[in-house]
């Protein structure tokens, strides 16, 4: 039934637009003072109308307010340089606790031979999304300097990587940069889960940069077993989107890289993917990776112009809703996106 719904979605879009384009190219060859109009007015002025619907919105029911990168909690302690987009650590904002299920989300730069030495996680759903260098992964049981074919005990990460962790009813673990000279620069991120003192568990993948050049990648999804899931389901731990990564709660996380002057569609949900379908909490966040060259475009509006570091809250948001990121800087945009229920 909500595919149908989407599919009946889609044609009322798509008629739509084909009218609008229709009614402004009208328009123009209306207002031009030449009587004699030939094929290149035409063409020209259905460009111009082309111009105007693409930087319409999309999604006029959605609210989506800019989040800038300068109202992020910072600390420069000289081996990490990080960044809090929500209150962690030494920096508390009451405004920034979280956002549906979304509770971290921490740019770091750790600097080579630094890092995190083993420490303990306890009831979250954490990843790691490298963006550039090397971040090694450490179980606990795995001494310092010791390595392993056992990802789940031991992994260096590098661009394209996604390690993710479920603290569960707790698990230790270390990351460090171990490369000699580059910094490793990644984003941290914590998701509420849907229930408490769940088996930890590791997950490792790697998502092709190609793919994310193509449009946004999915990269985790639901445990497809729900919150009842048995033990063997939870042993199985097969996501709801064959590929992706199984998380324990109502959320999906995609990534892409949208080159100049193109844009990306997110599917809110990834479609069917979530159990809750309506007032969807959507972030995106924007990572520093192009020295500030980089800019993007939320649903063709210019209150929603993003810079390198910035974020956005969409809400008022359903699953099958569309949202149009364009990439509108002089290098190619990096961008995240943190699609969860607003059931926390």
């Amino acid at each position: 039934m909500f595919s149908n719904l989407l599919h009946s979605k889609s044609t009322l879009i798509t008629t739509t637009v084909t009218a609008l384009l229709t009614a402004i190219t009208a328009i123009f060859m209306l207002s031009s003072n030449n009587t004699a109009t030939t094929n290149t007015d035409i063409q020209e002025n259905s460009m111009k109308a082309t111009s105007i619907l693409r930087n319409m919105s999309t999604l006029s029911h959605a609210k989506i307010v800019p989040r800038p990168s300068k109202t992020r909690g910072a600390a420069n302690h000289g081996w990490l340089d990080t960044k809090h987009t929500f209150s962690f650590a030494g920096w508390y904002d009451p405004r920034y606790m979280n956002y549906g299920s979304l509770r971290v989300l921490n740019e770091d730069r750790v600097m080579p031979g630094e890092g995190f030495p083993t420490h303990f996680h306890q009831n979250a759903e954490i990843f790691s999304y490298i963006l550039s260098g090397e971040l090694t992964h450490r179980d606990s049981m795995q001494k310092k300097g010791a390595e392993s074919s056992d990802k789940d005990k031991f992994f260096r990460m590098h661009r394209g990587d996604v390690q993710f962790t479920t603290g569960g009813r707790g698990i230790s673990h270390s990351e460090y940069n171990e490369h000699d000279k580059d910094w490793v620069h990644f984003l941290q991120i914590w998701a509420l889960p849907w229930k408490r003192n769940l088996p930890p568990i590791y997950h490792t993948s790697t998502f092709a940069e190609e793919d994310k050049r193509q449009g946004f990648v999915t990269i985790i999804t639901p445990l497809k077993a729900g919150p009842k899931a048995t033990l063997e389901e939870e042993k199985a731990a097969v996501p709801t989107k064959e590929g992706t990564i199984p998380i324990h709660a109502d959320l999906v996380f995609s990534a892409g890289i949208i080159p100049t002057g193109s844009a990306f569609n997110y599917t809110v949900g990834g479609g069917d993917l979530v159990t809750s379908k309506s007032d969807r909490k959507v972030y995106i966040h924007f990572p520093e990776t192009k020295g500030g060259k980089a800019k993007i475009r939320l649903d063709g509006r210019e209150d929603a112009i993003l810079k390198e570091g910035d974020g956005a809250y969409v809400s008022h948001v359903n699953a099958g809703d569309v949202l149009k990121v364009e990439s509108i800087g002089e290098e190619e945009a990096e961008v995240v996106v943190i699609d969860s229920s607003n059931d926390e």
